[in-house]
């Protein structure tokens, strides 16, 4: 992995940022006690480098009662690449990343029902060459939960 460079300066705006991300280039200037132009430029390569995205968060509850879920994914690592581009195919799950351990693929979603979730994961164990077991986690209930790090 690239180690990604950045002084005090963009870690405190991207810090600003991540509180409320409607500051202006005037407000967090102020705060940080540097020109407007100082802190448009830092943004401006920051959002070059692909380091800061501006996105609205919304609650998972906008979709109605959804049941949230994490699918583990004991994967054949020589397909993994492939089994996680077909994982693109189930618009339930928004987040797909790839782990150390027993599970080597994670898969973070929105599920309509139960049976949504059991149908996907019969799906995959059926249909995705390289796939060796799901193991699927319903969430009952969020204790802490940074929006930051993982949006639905």
């Amino acid at each position: 992995m690239n180690r990604i460079d950045l002084d005090d300066t963009d870690r405190a705006i991207l810090d600003l940022l991540g509180q409320d991300a409607r500051l202006s280039n005037r407000a967090i200037a102020r705060r940080l006690e540097l020109a407007e132009g100082t802190v448009r430029t830092r943004i401006k390569r920051l959002t070059d480098r692909r380091l800061l995205r501006f996105t609205a968060i919304t609650d998972h509850r906008q979709h109605g009662n959804p049941e949230f879920a994490f699918l583990r994914i004991r994967a054949d690592m020589r397909q993994a690449e492939a089994i996680t581009e077909s994982l693109r195919r189930y618009p339930q799950l928004r987040t797909v990343i790839m782990t150390l351990g027993n599970f080597n693929i994670l898969a973070v979603g929105l599920f309509d029902s139960r049976e949504e979730i059991g149908r996907i994961t019969a799906d995959l164990l059926e249909s995705v060459p390289g796939v060796l077991d799901v193991q699927a986690s319903i969430v009952t209930r969020s204790i802490k939960y940074n929006e930051r790090i993982a949006k639905l």
